[in-house]
């Protein structure tokens, strides 16, 4: 009876893994620099500007490639969301298994400084200095 109720627990974390490995595994397969695969970004197409997204895609398709340099200058802050989504993916699971709960609680500093600091990524890659950090 254990081991059925570690399963059902097992279930939600396991369906989140398979589908992000489906997302990894489509924009690895179906190369992003290839036009018609993919949406155009719609701030980009309008104003020729990028945002924090811009070049997600890309980082993706390298990092599943296993390119980590062309991940990282394509969006860096994409990689480490990736890895972070790892880091908790696993604590998660693991809790969940131990039947203990898991929670993030960023406090509103936390949330604060990740906000200023993808703000200020789209800033810098979008001012002329700034062209190393273009997709």
């Amino acid at each position: 009876m254990r081991g059925v109720n570690a399963c059902r627990r097992l279930a939600v974390p396991a369906g989140i893994l398979t589908a992000v490995a489906g997302a990894f595994a489509y924009v690895g397969a179906v190369d992003p620099g290839r036009p018609g695969h993919y949406p155009v970004c719609p701030l980009l197409r309008y104003t020729g500007l990028y945002c924090p997204g811009c070049g997600g895609l890309r980082s993706a398709h390298a990092f599943v490639h296993g390119d980590l340099l062309t991940a990282l200058q394509d969006n860096a802050p994409a990689v480490a969301g990736y890895l972070g989504f790892a880091v908790l993916w696993t604590v998660w699971t693991v809790h969940t298994a131990r039947g203990r709960p898991f929670r993030i609680d960023p406090s509103p500093a936390q949330l604060w400084t990740a906000g200023a600091l993808l703000l200020l990524f789209t800033v810098i890659r979008n001012l002329p200095f700034g062209g190393w950090l273009h997709p």
